[in-house]
Parts: structure tokens; sequence; C-alpha cells
């Protein structure tokens, strides 16, 4: 067993009606306040209101960065960037989904940067200060409300790079209000649920020796809350027990306890990344679709243990049948639960995607050499799990 740092600093307001203590949260750290959005459905639900007059109410003002687009992009980090540097800004907040907390998390380092946020992303500038953030969630889904990490794209070169600096990025304050994400259609539930159970799969697969009985029964329980709650969610949109438990399951995936004795790194995100950067699809949507055919790639008599404790304890599978038969029944439970229950595509070629770019998207994924995990995956590799996709 490995030994490990914890430190998860934000401070959470889970329920309904905490937003209420949103002014005084926001006072702690300065009077002009940064709010940051996406295409305007905070406006159609009311929530704008009713931040904008949460602001307003503790003496703040408020100026705005909106239109942040799903996979954020670094023009608008580099736009957010300069409203802070223009209007003194002492606080972010971010109001959305997990591409809108991502991008005010760039914002809050590129702020201090004169360059091109895209620098940041690229490691030629290393930043040592933030302005503090705040985020409001409205989906559950990235966990990015609780996690000091992000992603952000760059459409001039068709990147999309991951990045993470612990007590930089890390959200001071969490506000996650399960009534917030009742307006959440069925395909953007599926495809945050997809994105959930994702993250916990990345740090579940993970040699024997670098698990922990503790660790694994608490990731095979949040990973049994999504497939439980997911379709209730869909079904019943204002479930409240339905949406709550899957709000706390997406912050709870990624705030760095799942993975804190993880000892490999993820596999199926850098692989997605690459084709959302290149088409732009919703991440969820497509780790749904890569998850399940890494799985069966990767399945030999050396990880074979792995997927039988995930196949019993997660899916109840019988566990007196041979080690390989649980696994096969785990996987294929695994693409009943994507394509079936969540009723997402099943394959790239089923979203438009061929293969014409499947040789730059396995090279950026492994780096050109090696992308480690579970099992360590080269570029020819990675290209033959992208063609058992299509």
């Amino acid at each position: 067993m490995n030994s490990f740092i914890y430190d998860i600093p934000t401070k959470v307001y889970f329920g309904a009606g905490q937003l209420a203590h949103l002014g005084e949260e926001l006072s702690n750290y300065g009077k002009n306040v940064l709010v940051c959005y996406g295409g305007g459905s905070i406006k159609k639900s009311g929530l704008y209101d009713q931040v904008i007059a949460e602001i307003r109410r503790a003496g703040l003002t408020a100026f705005e960065l909106s239109g942040i687009a799903p996979n954020p992009r670094v023009t608008s980090v580099n736009e957010g960037a300069a409203i802070c540097k223009r209007e003194r800004i002492d606080v972010i907040l971010a109001v959305g989904g997990g591409s809108v907390i991502d991008c005010a998390k760039f914002v809050s380092v590129a702020a201090f940067y004169d360059g091109d946020a895209w620098d940041i992303m690229e490691h030629k500038y290393e930043p040592t200060k933030a302005l503090p953030l705040l985020d409001i969630s409205t989906i559950s889904a990235t966990g990015s409300d609780m996690d000091a990490g992000g992603v952000i794209s760059n459409e001039a070169t068709q990147e999309k790079i991951g990045f993470s600096i612990p007590g930089l990025l890390q959200p001071k304050v969490s506000f996650l209000d399960p009534t917030l994400t009742y307006s959440v259609g069925r395909r953007q539930t599926a495809c945050g649920s997809a994105d959930i159970l994702s993250h916990i799969i990345e740090t579940y697969f993970v040699p024997e020796d670098g698990s922990m009985f503790l660790l694994d029964r608490f990731k095979e329980g949040l990973m049994q809350t999504v497939v439980k709650y997911a379709p209730v969610a869909m079904a019943e949109p204002e479930n409240y027990e339905a949406r709550a438990n899957l709000q706390w399951a997406a912050s709870w995936a990624i705030n760095g306890f799942t993975g804190a004795l993880q000892n490999v790194a993820w596999t199926c995100h850098p692989i997605e990344h690459e084709l959302s950067a290149i088409y732009d699809i919703t991440h969820g949507l497509g780790l749904a679709i890569i998850t399940p055919k890494w799985m069966k790639y990767i399945l030999d008599e050396k990880t074979v243990s792995r997927f039988y404790d995930y196949g019993v304890h997660v899916f109840g599978i019988d566990g007196t049948q041979a080690p390989m038969d649980v696994a096969k029944q785990a996987i294929a439970a695994t693409e009943r639960f994507f394509y079936e229950t969540l009723g997402l595509a099943s394959t790239l070629s089923a979203i438009g995607i061929d293969d014409q770019h499947f040789a730059l998207m396995a090279k950026r994924a492994c780096g050109g050499d090696v992308l480690p995990g579970f099992r360590p995956l080269r570029q020819a590799d990675i290209e033959e799990i992208l063609r058992l996709s299509l």
C-alpha cells in the first residue's frame, strides 16, 4: 500500500436553499466578482437572477464572462483574464457545469500572466498564485467543483489538455444544490453519469499492490450509486434523492479521495480528450464509447482479477463462476448500462466519426511513447482501441 497526501480544503454547502450563504462567502475575498457562465441556461432557469441578487445584497459588484462553451476554449480563458486585470477582480464565481468551472479555474491563474493562457497548458509559464474561486454546480458530471484540475481546448491547434495545480485551482467554496440540476435533460444526465462512472473506473482499475480494501469498497459503492440513480434521474428529473446522490457521487469520484493510492495514470480520459479536441463531442459520450472497448482490449489473465471484483461488487454477478467468465459479464453489464440504460451511442461511427485522425489522436494520447495506466498502452494499442470503437 502506497503513502499519500490527502488535502481537500473546499468548503461545501450541500442541499436546497444554500445559496443564501453566497454573499457572505464571496465577501470574504473582496468586492469585485467575476461571474462566469455558459450559454445562458442559468438565465432561463432563474438562477442568474438569484445569484446577482445575492451579490448585490452583499454590497458587491458583479462583472461577467459569459458564453463559455462545452469543452471550454482557451479564448474564453484569455477573455476572462483580461476582465480580471481591467476590472481589478477580487474573486471569481463559476456558475454552471464542469466546463464553466474548468474555464474559471484557469482564468484565476491566467489573471496573473500577461501572455497567452495556452502557455500555462504547455508549461511555458508555471503559476504561483491565483484569484480565489467559488462555484455553483448545475450538473452532476465532472466533479470539477471540488478538485484542483480541469481541461481546456485550443481550437486553433485542435488540442485538449488536462492540468492540475493542487492548492491553486482548488475552489474555496462549492455550492451543491440538487434542485439546480432538475432542469438537466435526459441526454446530458446520461452523459454526465457516464463521466462520473468513468472517473471512478479510472481510479478503480489499479494493480492489487496499489489498492486498498477500504477505498475499493468505497469506489464500488460510488459506482453502484451511479448505476442505481442515473436511470431514476432520467425518468424523474425532479427526484431529489436521485439528483442528490448523483451530485455527491460526482464530487467524490474525483476530489482526490478515491485516487489517493493510485499508482497508475488514467487511460480512457486521455484517449477521449483527443476525440473531443478534434470533433468537439460531449466528453461523457466519448467516454461511454471508449471505456468498454478499452476494457475488452486489456482483459487478460493478468488483469482478470480486477474485472472479477468489479463484476461481483458493482453489478452483483455470481462470483462462483470462473473469473474470466465473470470479467466478460462485467464488461457486458457496463455496455448495457451505457448503451441501453443510458441510451448513449455505442460506436464512433454512430456519431459521425471515422478513422481519419486515429494515428494522430493515438500519438498525442501517448505522447509519442507510452500511455501509462492499468495496462500501459503504446500508439498501436490506442489505435486498435479506437478501431474497436468504430
